[in-house]
């Protein structure tokens, strides 16, 4: 049985904001989502594209990630709505680094974005270890 990391119906859920680059980050492809963040989704033409590439870019993700008794899908979740509280951050189980977020929205913000570009690799090291 293979295993299954992210999911396909969270990507098709974050493909929404996808012109944005969201479900790119979730995959894990960081250089593409900044891209599709700055383009809006190459102009909406890659983000219209890949309405049909999520389900390859899932089964990538769920190759290259670490599964275990994190959720990468709640981590996620709580990183996109919850960030600048660092719930994502507490979850994980770093008490210290969520409270630095706790009280200083995210670490001014920059915290959030390094979270979006490393939380795959923060969660797929967690679940390693354990």
């Amino acid at each position: 049985m293979e295993k299954d990391t992210h999911s396909i119906a969270m990507g098709y859920l974050l493909w929404i904001f996808g012109f944005l680059g969201a479900h790119r980050f979730y995959y894990g492809k960081q250089i593409t989502g900044v891209i599709w963040f700055f383009t809006f989704g190459l102009f909406f033409i890659g983000w219209i594209i890949d309405l049909f590439l999520i389900p390859s870019m899932d089964r990538e993700a769920d190759r290259r990630f670490a599964e275990g008794t994190l959720d990468y899908n709640l981590a996620w979740l709580l990183l996109t709505f919850l960030g600048v509280f660092g719930i994502h951050r507490f979850y994980q189980g770093k008490i210290i680094s969520g409270l630095m977020y706790l009280f200083t929205v995210g670490i001014f913000g920059l915290g959030i974005l390094y979270d979006f570009f490393t939380l795959n690799e923060q969660i797929s090291q967690l679940n390693q270890d354990v």
